[in-house]
């Protein structure tokens, strides 16, 4: 406080006579005076005159007195101000406080004021531009006349923006302003963008093409990339950190940028300022010690023309893809219209358009219902605020499967103004897939291997009687025909039963070692014949092939299915005609590694490719066609069974089956490719017991005792009418629980006949308890499941098979041909 000020205030609160005082003393004296002289000049009596004097001076005697009074008690009470705590009581951490008087002369400061504007200038004089001083008289003059007022936004003469000042009237006459100074600062980010500069952040943009470097507001380097060190000083480990930023820039005649090590043999960098504080609010660091700092980016520079013909720096954009191409996650820019910039692989793979790049508009990738939201969605993000989000989208590739699309808005990377995120979830997609489509197949095939075993019960009993039937009525009956006709119908039926059986793997199979050629070769002809004069058939074959195992029946099945598929697609097409080609070849285990695949073992295997050109496979359709009664053709036209059949065969002899289709040169579907894997055998043909007799039934006529298990009723009524009139003695039983009593009730057989699948004993768990007293009795399994998949579960010795449905002839033969073998 100054001296001046510290007098006045001392004077005031000791009582004494201030100028203001004395001189209304001198006034009423002169009054007196003149008052006196009047009366007495007046009146002429010099009594009255000295009466008149001697009233006037009382009565001033009695105000004066009560003024003394009235301030001598406030003398008592005011001592001297400790002047050491009212400025202790006006120190406030960023807050500058001034007292000025009615002539704006400063009378206390703390040291904040001192620090930011000096003492030599009071307010509202201070170094703001004009309006800011216009603004800060006027709230002066308002704080005279109503006790308070305030400023806000005030500009320094440097430019800083941020000031608010507050004043107000105080005093025990109102005789002095207090002035209170305040401004924002911004938050200080310097250290934050220490870590990532030098850490895998830094690592990235130098490969992008872009140096980073942290620098004070005084222009000195607190810390700068391994990249930029190397640029500037030849070595990634230097520390640059105290040195002067621009003394490692140079500018040409044109003021472009260059690294002064580099000259102009390097590249042209833009330089790219990033203030870590606002810098319209002036920060408290910005004059304690120049803390304040600013990330530079130098970009290397590639110029085009911007609107209007002006040139336009256009830099960053590449620079950016080249960082978003590097990174795993699948990104993408658009404009602030919304349209594509640029995605990279990792994007384009996510939305399946890896080597189309990205198409014009985001929601060119979406189905109809969502393009509308997306597109909003995109243009919000591009011309709101820098934010980011996320939305489910459904992409037209896979419609049923809703990914998560992230948006944020990007600001100061030229034309880019939203990035997308979308993780590449196509192999993730492709297992899922097929995990399902595994599983819904294992599936429909227990399903369909349940509906054929039942069905062929039924089966068995219509083919029965038809036979008995027939043993009745000659050729040239009137029934005679009706009954071949239901009999034919019935074969067929039982076939389509064979074609579940397959694609549920259940099938009977009788596998032989054998080469594919050979049985190409066996089918040729036929194949030729179902190809037409339009197709044409080819075949050629590797060397050095290995052999399979395999039903060739059932493989011969397998390529006719193939072979007709692929005919009836190409008859589909303009004239009819094209081309069927079938290829073998020779794949070595060093192969199968290199494919990588994870679904084909690492082995040798031999492989056969049937190729058409009919036109492929639609792409929404490939994931299905091996389910069975799925098809594509009319309606009307095939049952849907013949691939899956295919499938079933090739997966039961251990092998695999791929479809694909066949891009033209123009890039449209030319036609459909299957590659069946099919595993090479290595070592001797294992020994399997024969279902089919070693002599003629007919040579068997000397009767027997057979245990009958069978729970369907019309089956069980079928074959023990089958076997009596062949000469065999039956007994019956509905379960095998029945079979058991029978045998323990004094029953004697030579043959026990019996079901597999029963309700309450099956026949495998008779069987399991008749060996313990009975070891060498012999079994007749009777079933439709496959006579392989029930030699795995059932480990039962001396067991013989025969497939449902079976005719009569069929079941008095095998039993005639097991008695055979046991006598």
């Amino acid at each position: 406080m100054t001296k001046s000020g510290e007098a006045q205030l001392l004077r005031q609160a000791d009582g004494t006579l201030d100028n203001r005082s004395l001189v209304y003393i001198a006034g009423l004296a002169l009054a007196f005076v003149i008052s006196t002289a009047i009366l007495w000049l007046a009146s002429g009596s010099t009594v009255l005159a000295a009466v008149y004097g001697g009233g006037v001076l009382t009565l001033i005697a009695a105000v004066f007195a009560f003024g003394r009074l009235q301030t001598a008690p406030a003398s008592e009470e005011l001592a001297p101000p400790d002047w050491s705590v009212t400025v202790a009581a006006i120190e406030q951490d960023g807050v500058a406080v001034a007292v000025t008087d009615r002539a704006n002369r400063l009378t206390c400061a703390n040291t904040a004021f001192s620090d930011w504007f000096g003492t030599g200038i009071a307010p509202p004089n201070l170094p703001l531009d004009r309006p800011s001083l216009e603004a800060l008289t006027r709230t002066a003059r308002e704080a005279w006349r109503d006790g308070k007022a305030d400023a806000s936004d005030l500009v320094r003469t440097d430019g800083n923006l941020g000031w608010h000042a507050q004043a107000e009237r105080a005093g025990r006459g109102d005789d002095y302003l207090i002035w209170r100074f305040t401004r924002v600062d911004g938050a200080d980010t310097s250290g934050a963008v220490l870590d990532w500069i030098g850490g895998l952040t830094g690592q990235l943009l130098s490969r992008a093409g872009i140096e980073a470097a942290l620098v004070g507001n005084d222009g000195i380097i607190i810390a700068a990339s391994a990249g930029f060190a190397d640029r500037a000083a030849g070595d990634a480990s230097a520390t640059l950190a105290g040195q002067e930023f621009v003394t490692y820039l140079r500018t040409d005649d044109r003021d472009r940028i260059f690294f002064a090590r580099e000259g102009r043999k390097g590249p042209p960098q833009q330089l790219v300022q990033v203030p870590l504080h606002d810098p319209a609010v002036p920060s408290p660091a910005l004059s304690a010690g120049g803390r304040d700092a600013s990330l530079m980016l130098l970009i290397e520079s590639g110029v085009g023309i911007g609107a209007g013909g002006e040139p336009a720096n256009t830099a960053a954009t590449p620079q950016l893809e080249a960082l978003l191409g590097a990174l795993p996650l699948g990104l993408a820019m658009t404009d602030r219209d919304g349209r594509f910039l640029f995605g990279n692989n990792a994007f384009l793979r996510a939305v399946d358009r890896d080597g189309q790049g990205v198409p014009q508009y985001p929601s060119d990738l979406v189905v109809r219902e969502d393009k509308t939201a997306l597109s909003d969605a995109v243009r919000r993000f591009g011309k709101g605020p820098a934010s980011n989000g996320d939305m489910a989208i459904r992409l037209k590739t896979q419609p049923d499967d809703p990914v998560s699309l992230g948006l944020a808005g990007v600001r100061g990377l030229g034309e880019a103004a939203v990035l997308l995120s979308l993780t590449d979830s196509t192999e993730e997609t492709r297992l899922k897939r097929q995990v399902a489509q595994a599983t819904k197949m294992q599936a429909v095939g227990q399903l369909a291997g349940g509906v054929a075993h039942d069905f062929n019960n039924v089966l068995t009993a219509i083919i029965g009687y038809c036979d008995l039937m027939l043993l009745r009525h000659t050729p040239g009956d009137s029934d005679y025909d009706d009954i071949q006709q239901i009999r034919a119908n019935s074969n067929r039926a039982a076939s389509l039963t064979r074609q579940l059986l397959a694609f549920s793997r259940q099938q009977t199979l009788r596998p032989q070692v054998l080469q594919l050629p050979d049985v190409l070769s066996e089918v040729s002809q036929l194949l030729r014949r179902l190809m037409g004069a339009k197709i044409t058939f080819k075949v050629r074959h590797d060397r050095d092939l290995g052999p399979v195992r395999a039903d060739p029946q059932q493989l011969e099945q397998v390529i006719v299915n193939l072979a007709v598929n692929a005919r009836d697609a190409m008859q589909a097409r303009g004239d009819g005609s094209g081309e069927l080609s079938m290829v073998t070849r020779r794949v070595m285990a060093k192969d199968v590694r290199k494919m990588g695949s994870e679904i084909i073992p690492v082995s040798d295997y031999t492989v056969l490719v049937v190729t058409d050109t009919g036109g492929g496979i639609p792409p929404e359709a490939l994931g299905k066609i091996f389910e069975p009664f799925f098809t594509t053709k009319e309606q009307g036209k095939g049952t849907g069974l013949g691939l899956s059949t295919v499938y079933g065969i090739v997966k039961q002899s251990g092998g695999f089956i791929f479809a694909d289709n066949i891009a033209g040169a123009d890039g449209r579907l030319s036609g459909a490719r299957f590659t069946i894997y099919l595993p090479v055998h290595h070592g001797a043909v294992p020994q399997k017991a024969e279902a089919n007799p070693e002599k003629p039934a007919s040579e068997w006529s000397g009767g027997g005792r057979v245990l009958l298990v069978e729970d369907e009723d019309m089956v069980r009524a079928v074959a023990e009418r089958a076997l009596t009139r062949s000469g065999y003695t039956v007994t019956t039983a509905s379960d095998g629980e029945e079979g058991l009593a029978a045998i323990a009730n004094g029953g004697e057989f030579d043959l026990i006949l019996s079901d597999v699948v029963m309700p309450g004993m099956d026949g495998p768990t008779m069987v399991k308890a008749l060996r313990k007293t009975n070891p060498d009795m012999p079994v007749l399994f009777m079933s439709g499941y496959a006579e392989e998949q029930l030699r795995r579960e059932i480990n039962v010795e001396n067991m013989h098979f025969i497939a449902k449905p079976f005719s009569v002839q069929e079941i008095s033969e095998c039993v005639g041909s097991v008695m055979g073998k046991i006598s």
